[in-house]
């Protein structure tokens, strides 16, 4: 267990050595908050849609946690090619103890910054309606991040290049995000667009936080809450399969 805590703490590290990095990953859920929350806001309710910022913040929290957990995944990459993963591998622990570690280290950040996008949010005008929830909301962001978090390390785990993982990865995460719901309301949208969102994955992540955050949940909280327990334990297990086929 010890190289799980090893593993995990170094992604820690990472994280908080990096200013720029912690900013750089900030700028984006904040200008979505202000470009949109407030130059949409306006025609949101005037179609009767109550204040935007309410239905956009559980949205752009979610867009933080993925593009942090899925991104977290091009660390394997990294370390490939400047030797420490093969330190790694030659240890005599479990691949799948590694593999543990390394995606509970990049949930942890991508719940961090979920975290903090959401207090963000509170500076800008969002108001949860309940404090009582706020445990669930926590568990949300916590299965959205782990359920990211492995599928990037599992494509890196297939992948040597970083520039075709960064490739995979905006071809990847740009339409799971704009898909999910986190901007518009899945509400009477085209049948094949709904259907779309309901094979989304961080669907049932956006609609987890909105049902917790604004008691606006589409799906369900119950349905939300197993569909993405069900993805995280799917996709660990494909994650340290495909993890511990890596060639040294």
């Amino acid at each position: 267990m010890s190289i799980i805590y090893i593993l995990w703490l170094r992604q820690l590290k990472r994280y908080f050595r990096s200013k720029s990095r912690i900013i750089g990953s900030l700028a984006q859920p904040l200008l979505f908050l202000l470009a949109l929350g407030f130059g949409f806001g306006p025609i949101f309710q005037k179609a009767g849609g109550g204040n935007y910022i309410q239905f956009l913040a559980p949205g752009i929290i979610a867009m933080s946690i993925i593009f942090t957990a899925i991104f977290s995944g091009i660390e394997i990459i990294w370390d490939r090619q400047f030797g420490f993963l093969k330190e790694t591998l030659v240890a005599p622990v479990s691949r799948f103890n590694i593999m543990i570690g390394r995606t509970l280290g990049g949930a942890t950040v991508a719940s961090l910054q979920g975290i903090i996008v959401l207090f963000i949010s509170f500076l800008i005008g969002f108001r949860p309606v309940s404090i009582v929830l706020f445990p669930l909301v926590l568990a949300f962001i916590i299965l959205t991040a782990l359920l990211f978090t492995a599928l990037g390390t599992a494509i890196a785990s297939v992948l040597t290049d970083m520039q075709g993982f960064q490739l995979i990865m905006n071809f990847l995460v740009m339409p799971l995000f704009f898909l999910s719901g986190a901007l518009f309301p899945l509400e009477g949208l085209p049948k094949g667009v709904i259907a779309v969102a309901r094979i989304d994955p961080l669907s049932y992540g956006v609609d987890g936080l909105r049902g917790t955050l604004v008691n606006s949940a589409h799906f369900g909280l119950t349905t939300d809450f197993l569909v993405l327990g069900a993805l995280v334990v799917i996709l660990l297990s494909i994650g340290s399969y495909l993890f511990s086929k890596i060639e040294i």
